[in-house]
């Protein structure tokens, strides 16, 4: 069984919300603050990536 990798975002605001999703099948709505400092923020339920368009982050 593989594990699909988790989803990557690129977003224009600083605060974000997320949901996994899926409908029933998703995650409380929680809402993430993306740091200046970093560019990005993880959710911590679905593992969700997002980065904020101006962060100078590589895709590894």
């Amino acid at each position: 069984m593989t594990i699909k990798a988790p989803e990557t975002e690129v977003v224009s605001t600083w605060k974000v919300a997320c949901d996994g999703g899926e409908g029933a099948l998703g995650h409380p709505r929680v809402w993430l603050v993306i740091p200046h400092e970093t560019g990005y923020v993880e959710c911590g339920y679905c593992d969700k990536k997002f980065i904020h368009e101006s962060a100078k982050i590589s895709e590894a």
